[in-house]
């Protein structure tokens, strides 16, 4: 059983992680010109951390105590 905080404290955690992720020192790891499939590798960079930040904020609100 979670505490009543802890959720909350988990999306501020989450909401730092997103800023981390899509902050300039990581973004500019990612832009090279390097292709995965045709796909530059910042544009795929960009899509898979958006979409784990969207599941992970799932996952933390739609848990059940």
């Amino acid at each position: 059983m979670n505490k009543p905080g802890i959720d909350n404290q988990r999306l501020i955690a989450l909401f730092l992680l997103g800023w981390v992720l899509f902050n300039f020192p990581m973004l500019s790891l990612f832009n090279r010109p390097v292709t995965l499939l045709g796909i530059p590798s910042l544009y795929v960079y960009i899509f898979v951390a958006w979409a784990a930040v969207i599941a992970l904020m799932a996952w933390i609100a739609e848990r059940r105590p």
